[in-house]
């Protein structure tokens, strides 16, 4: 049974910076989903199992964002 997580995302401005992130999360194992919305920040992942929110966290940075 799968797993819906929503967080927010700082600092996205345009389709790039969507990509970006939406990669990044996806990189994290058990990931299945990733829908951003780029006007509000919301980042919905759907996962195998409920994911670690410092892996999570890392992604985003490592894309260049922040969790809000």
């Amino acid at each position: 049974m799968s797993t819906t997580s929503t967080w927010t995302v700082t600092g996205m401005t345009c389709e790039h910076c969507v990509a970006s992130v939406t990669e990044e999360i996806e990189e994290i194992a058990g990931v299945e989903d990733v829908e951003v919305d780029l006007p509000t920040g919301a980042v919905t992942v759907t996962s195998a199992a409920p994911l670690d929110a410092a892996a999570v966290a890392a992604a985003v940075e490592e894309a260049g964002y922040a969790l809000a």
